[in-house]
């Protein structure tokens, strides 16, 4: 089997940015061993403290948070870092190249229950003329990623990762310590019969997702002419993964209840690497008003409302905003 670093020389990568990504990944194999150590290595269960998110953090959102940061900074490639569980950019090598954005434990309310959870990064290059600790920095809109992907933290560690040249997936081999291609070019279904939605938040969604949703749940009998079924992981690293392997819609919609939060999910930690990884995969990633990887981010922690997936399923979704 091919091993990523061929991978990436064939889809044409620069060296530094291979070198980073290594790197990114040396971090993401020491999480993925803290995590399966679970309870025997005292890393379950919550901290005192909230991020900026106003979220409870697991000890293991710190742990990895602080595994990454360190390993990054450290490399000399990543100028700063943006991350969920950070207030504000963390400065790292005032030559480095790159800018990287991280939600460094994706899921984590899974880790009490031994469900699925992971580490989702992007990639981008960092302007030469700002300073390391300025946030404007990030403030760049997601086509102008040059890396994105997730780790999936599961019965095998998976790395879905994207330079532009197609999505790929890959499975580490705990023998070598290596990520092997077992997955090349994968393209996600056009069409599906599954959908996945937070279906508790039902009466704060927007009438086009209250309609389009309504009309799944009818089956054969509605205007789809078709049964579905729903599928929901409560980690958006989880839900994606099986998207790029077998189809489907995930909707994280806007919602009523706060003008000011438009939806759950952040731009540059979440909603941007799994609308590069779905595109280079032939699937839609949508805001409901327009292509995600079009938004310019107007401050780091921006978050967005998500409808992605087969791209007959998202044209669908999205024909009821028409």
């Amino acid at each position: 089997m091919k091993r990523l670093n061929s991978q990436m020389q064939q889809d044409g990568a620069p060296l530094e940015l291979i070198l980073l990504i290594r790197t990114l990944l040396a971090g993401c194999k020491e999480i993925s061993f803290r995590v399966s150590q679970g309870a025997l290595a005292g890393v379950l269960g919550s901290t005192l403290s909230e991020n900026v998110q106003g979220e409870t953090q697991k000890k293991l959102d710190v742990i990895s948070n602080q595994i990454l940061k360190d390993i990054l900074k450290e490399s000399g490639y990543v100028k700063a870092i943006s991350s969920e569980e950070e207030d504000d950019v963390v400065p790292c090598h005032p030559d480095g190249k790159y800018l990287v954005s991280f939600d460094p434990l994706d899921g984590s309310s899974n880790t009490e229950i031994n469900s699925l959870i992971g580490t989702i990064f992007s990639i981008a290059h960092a302007p030469q003329w700002m300073e390391p600790d300025d946030p404007a920095a990030f403030l760049q809109p997601g086509s102008q990623m040059v890396a994105a992907g997730y780790v999936l933290y599961g019965p095998s560690t998976m790395l879905a990762m994207t330079t532009g040249k197609g999505t790929h997936i890959y499975t580490l081999d705990k023998t070598h310590g290596g990520f092997l291609l077992t997955h090349p070019n994968i393209q996600v279904p056009e069409q599906t019969a599954e959908f996945s939605i937070n279906a508790s938040n039902q009466r704060h969604w927007e009438q086009p997702i209250q309609n389009y949703v309504a009309d799944l749940l009818a089956g054969t009998e509605g205007p789809r002419e078709k049964n579905y079924n729903m599928r929901w992981v409560a980690a958006m690293v989880g839900d994606i993964h099986r998207l790029l392997c077998r189809g489907g819609i995930f909707m994280y919609p806007y919602d009523k209840r706060d003008p000011g939060k438009p939806g759950k999910l952040r731009l540059l930690y979440e909603a941007n690497p799994m609308a590069f990884l779905m595109e280079q995969a032939g699937g839609l990633a949508s805001t409901g008003e327009g292509r995600i990887m079009e938004v310019m981010p107007e401050e780091i922690h921006q978050r967005v409302p998500v409808i992605i997936g087969s791209k007959d399923e998202v044209e669908a979704c999205l024909s009821y905003y028409d």
